[in-house]
């Protein structure tokens, strides 16, 4: 046998080379590592305080959905012809609380370099003023009324196709505002750059329906959550169906019983308050959460919160005589479907009268398929209903009175005008504006600025029809107001 002679200048040099080029690689591996892979905690003026982390925690999107905070931090800046109005990021109608770096919903984290994600505060986080010149009070929980969510992903698509997306424009608007290190500059301009931009491209094709010349805009405060499903989770082809919904309120979530029969999500597609926080925030995410257990834990720690929590109080006065006679009419008119074994049941679309364009984009095999890809993810829930949709749920009146507009796909203004024959009720009205109307119960829908803030909903236009729930329509007038008081106090 022969064996090499280390003992050899020669041997020796190789050996030392291969050494070098051993370390110089793990020092490479360690260093591109800690630049684009290490985690550090958020603050913990986030991470200690519930609310504070519902409104801005991460819940693990970052990971494959976060945008690099400097490039998001000049796009509005870089293309604000792509922006519903003047004002950055604000005039999507996000919640903005007075001196935070980002709205509620927006989470900051490093991994590796800061990262800008969503969770689901964003559109689960109200608010109303008193009056026009008064500064919004932010409420947890509620429906976020004024978030133009589709004009959000909109703007991040096209920002992405437009020619002026490149390097060398979008780091001269990151120079301008910060002073970034030459190595962190070198990684913006060829890594994070040309990923972000690759990476928005690619949701292109999922957000066709986005731009779909037959369908109108959702409008704010509504999203079309069951084709975001389809088009994200198991990436079907885009169809016809359309069918926008407000937001749900996410608070007193315990009072939603599997076993008698109750469903969740506003046609009753899912089985449990767990399975919903689930699919929502896989939504978020983009992709398999990188921790199954740790994502878990994000899911069990809201679903205490969530379940913990209250309606907020009606802010305003409120008639308590007349709320008493009110409660007799709900109880008569209303309860049967709204405080009863019913409640939270499913009620057939035929009975209840109300548009079926929600009903449309979602089927049992489009549940089966969605609940297959989150098992193959080793992730365990009840799941989507694997079962045709025949209705929408009776829902729980808790804070009802934030809840505007109203019926599932929010096409009535407000609870007065609900009392009214659908063929009585506003054809147009602006939604999105935050300043409330007490004697309607809902927000504000005309004048000068709900014209310029809100968007347009016209019930004749395709899932926006204002048609059934005529109970209660009837009453005389004095029972009416009497009822409006009442649901006030829910």
């Amino acid at each position: 046998m022969t064996w090499i002679d280390c003992t050899s200048r020669r041997c020796r040099r190789w050996i030392t080379a291969l050494c070098v080029l051993v370390l110089l690689g793990g020092l490479a591996a360690a260093w591109g590592w800690y630049a684009f892979f290490h985690e550090e905690p958020q603050p913990a003026w986030i991470t200690e305080d519930p609310e504070m982390r519902f409104k801005y925690g991460s819940i693990g999107a970052e990971n494959d959905a976060g945008i690099p905070y400097w490039i998001f931090y000049v796009l509005p800046r870089m293309f604000p012809e792509k922006l519903p109005g003047p004002g950055g990021y604000a005039s999507f109608g996000v919640a903005w609380e007075e001196g935070m770096e980002l709205p509620v919903g927006f989470t900051k984290k490093t991994i590796g370099f800061p990262r800008v994600a969503n969770t689901c505060a964003v559109c689960h986080t109200g608010s109303y003023r008193v009056s026009e010149d008064s500064k919004p009070v932010f409420v947890p929980l509620a429906p976020n009324h004024t978030l133009d969510l589709a004009a959000f992903f909109r703007f991040l698509i096209d920002c992405a196709r437009d020619p002026r997306f490149n390097p060398d424009n979008l780091m001269r608007e990151i120079n301008l505002v910060t002073d970034l290190s030459f190595v962190d500059g070198l990684i913006y301009r060829f890594v994070l750059i040309p990923i972000t931009q690759k990476r928005l491209l690619e949701r292109e094709e999922q957000f066709a329906w986005l731009y779909h010349p037959g369908f109108p805009d959702w409008g704010r405060g509504r999203d079309d959550a069951m084709n975001l499903t389809k088009y994200f989770m198991i990436r079907w082809p885009m169809d016809d169906t359309f069918g926008p919904t407000d937001m749900p309120s996410l608070w007193n979530l315990g009072k939603y019983r599997p076993e008698a029969g109750m469903r969740m999500n506003f046609a009753g597609d899912s089985h449990d308050a767990y399975s919903v926080l689930i699919d929502s925030a896989l939504g978020l995410l983009g992709a398999p959460p990188k921790d199954n257990a740790e994502f878990l834990a994000h899911i069990d720690w809201m679903l205490d919160y969530f379940s913990a929590q209250k309606a907020p109080p009606y802010p305003f006065p409120i008639d308590r005589t007349r709320a008493a006679r009110g409660r007799e009419v709900f109880l008569a008119e209303c309860a049967a479907c709204h405080e009863s074994a019913r409640t939270g049941t499913v009620v057939p679309v035929a009975e209840v009268g109300t548009s079926r364009d929600r009903l449309d984009t979602w089927n049992e095999r489009a549940a089966r398929e969605a609940n297959a890809v989150v098992d193959e993810m080793g992730i365990e829930r009840k799941g989507l209903v694997e079962a045709p949709l025949t209705g929408y749920v009776a829902a729980f009146l808790d804070g009802i009175w934030i809840r505007a507009p109203y019926l599932h796909n929010g096409s009535v203004p407000t609870l007065r005008d609900l009392l009214e024959p659908a063929a009585l009720r506003p054809v147009r009205f602006r939604r999105g504006y935050n300043v409330y109307d007490p004697a309607r119960v809902g927000f504000v829908t005309e004048g000068a600025e709900a014209e310029r803030i809100g968007s347009l909903h016209d019930t004749h236009q395709k899932g926006g029809g204002n048609q059934g729930h005529e109970y209660g329509t009837g009453l005389g007038e004095a029972d009416k107001q009497a009822l409006v008081e009442y649901l006030k106090t829910l």
